[in-house]
């Protein structure tokens, strides 16, 4: 991530919080966020509340439609207070504050646990033609994206281009064979979240608290966003990532909650759209001089396997 926080003016903050909340601060509880700035406020009237502030774009209003559909469903997310509203050249929203749960479940439950939480929002979400755009997919998520190059420009750091970026040559082997992978099947499109790092989830035990990040809801085709999950959840530490066995785990819990298994073809889009979107993460880590640690190369090698996409030797 870019060192680069979104600054935000008190003033206008309180304001926005009279205007929209009917109370102005009292409190600041956190401030956090790198994309968006994301603060945490007690207000005058003893509410606790988190107001995220971020660049604009048409696919907040969808995101937070998406977020209110999935509170009314009964899904643990914070309670949206606001839709997309101005905030200056910037637009915010307003939820609930939900205090507490663990980072991760139990070691042993920990797969199963992200994967029927994830196969629980899938259930629940809204059709994708039931909401206004979702595009554009955040960068970690945009193997598809229009521009030229292999990689789309980094949300992180925009003067960051992956595709100039020199060295690692192993990256965009694997996040080019990962992408053609993904290009030559489909399964059903759903809208689903793209981030489903434990970052982003707390527990209580091994029973889901709360998910947060609701501005990573994309529409994808369902086994590339599982792919996603199950290459991004974690088990013993929130700083580790999914092993290829983690994956694995996740990938059969994950059916047996959904009631049925992939085909084959979907199965082998799952590991190809958990590679590209670790493989984006860690060029962005080499390009920007940071240690590559989502994706090793022996492990790319054994994830493109496992999508059919390995190196062919004559």
């Amino acid at each position: 991530m870019s060192p680069r926080a979104r600054t935000v003016d008190p003033g206008c903050l309180a304001q926005w919080c009279t205007e929209h909340l009917g109370s102005p601060p009292a409190e600041e509880l956190f401030r956090s966020g790198h994309l968006s700035a994301v603060v945490g406020l007690r207000l005058t009237d003893g509410r606790e509340v988190v107001v995220k502030i971020r660049p604009d774009s048409p696919r907040i209003a969808a995101c937070a439609e998406v977020q209110h559909r999935m509170y009314q469903a009964g899904y643990p997310c914070p309670r949206p207070l606001t839709g997309a509203l101005p905030f200056g050249g910037d637009v915010a929203t307003a939820e609930v504050y939900v205090r507490g749960g663990a980072v991760l479940p139990s070691a042993e439950h920990a797969a199963t646990a992200f994967a029927e939480a994830f196969a629980r929002l899938i259930r629940l979400a809204p059709r994708p033609d039931e909401v206004s755009t979702l595009d554009p997919a955040p960068s970690w998520a945009a193997w598809n994206h229009a521009g030229d190059g292999l990689w789309p420009r980094s949300e992180e750091d925009p003067d960051v281009d992956l595709n100039e970026a020199d060295g690692a040559e192993w990256l965009d082997e694997a996040g080019r064979r990962a992408r053609d992978r993904l290009r030559a099947g489909e399964s059903e499109a759903v809208i689903g979240h793209c981030d489903w790092l434990a970052s982003n989830l707390r527990w209580s035990d091994d029973t889901l608290l709360v998910v947060h990040d609701w501005d990573s809801v994309i529409v994808d085709d369902e086994a590339v966003l599982v792919g996603f999950a199950a290459a991004l959840h974690s088990t013993v530490s929130a700083d580790e990532l999914a092993t290829v066995e983690d994956t694995e785990r996740f990938l059969v819990a994950y059916c047996h909650a959904r009631g049925r298994e992939f085909t084959p073809d979907e199965l082998q889009r799952t590991w190809a759209a958990g590679v590209w979107t670790r493989a984006y993460d860690a060029k962005y880590q080499h390009a920007v001089g940071q240690s590559i640690i989502s994706l090793s190369e022996n492990e790319a090698r054994e994830r493109l396997r496992r999508a059919g996409a390995d190196v062919r030797r004559p």
